[in-house]
């Protein structure tokens, strides 16, 4: 029986027991197996890394492990273009586009607030969700959800608290600069367009009648949208994440 040794690194140690974060581990090896399996035995999905090296080579998720060898696993970081160098990273997505589980509903909404299209049905299984991954970001609770194989871009919430778990997604894919706030409803994910007041007034309370001029509706589900007290909340807590707020 052989035997590798293997080093995570930066937010790669979440996924390890306390005692084994941000140290080699030396792990025997009694088969064959892909460095996807071996890796992802210890806790960390494949999502979340960016780089593996055997050796100080580059290889895929595939790449068969032998015993000696001293395997290195990244996550991901802006600062740095593997292009070229990793190989295990997909096809990068055109836009962030997300899928959200059904534990994340109040992210799901808040994504949508920053403009971004976000899937998201609470009723949706497993299957569903992972084969969604394949074009959209996967944001999960759900570690083993993102260990399935066709679930190529997809990450692990770590915040529990919700206005937390959006500043940190915002952060790890850098959705601030790049967001459109209040283009698109918050409820069905449709986008929003502007509507006259005389088109809606029999579908808003007389108080929103007589306090507001501007609305916009869902072009989807046709919900009404103004700007209450709702949005300026949403309009602080997108601010903070250095959005900008029209």
């Amino acid at each position: 029986m052989g035997q590798v040794i293997l080093r995570f690194y930066g937010p790669l140690n979440d996924f390890l027991p306390r005692r084994a974060r941000h140290r080699p581990l030396v792990r025997p090896l009694m088969r064959r197996v892909s460095i996807k399996d071996l890796v992802e035995s210890l806790g960390p999905p494949h999502p979340e890394i960016s780089l593996l090296l055997v050796d100080g080579v580059p290889v895929p998720f595939s790449h068969l492990v032998v015993p000696g060898c001293r395997i290195s696993a990244y996550p991901h970081c802006y600062e740095l273009d593997l292009t070229g160098l990793s190989e295990v990273l997909p096809e990068p997505l055109a836009e962030p586009r997300f899928v959200v589980d059904g534990h994340l509903g109040r992210l799901a909404a808040y994504l949508r607030a920053l403009g971004y299209d976000t899937a998201f049905d609470p009723r949706a299984g497993d299957r569903e969700l992972a084969e969604l991954a394949a074009e959209r970001i996967l944001l999960t609770r759900d570690v083993g959800l993102l260990k399935r194989k066709c679930v190529t871009h997809g990450y692990w919430v770590r915040a529990t608290e919700r206005e937390a778990q959006l500043e940190e997604v915002a952060g790890r894919f850098d959705l601030g600069p790049r967001a459109r706030p209040f283009c698109r409803c918050v409820t069905c994910n449709g986008l929003l367009a502007p509507v006259d007041k005389a088109e809606v007034l029999e579908l808003v309370p007389p108080r929103v009648r007589e306090r507001h001029e501007a609305f916009r509706q869902c072009t989807a589900c046709g919900k009404i949208f103004w700007r209450g007290s709702h949005h300026d909340k949403m309009s602080r807590l997108i601010a903070r994440l250095g959005a900008s707020v029209s």
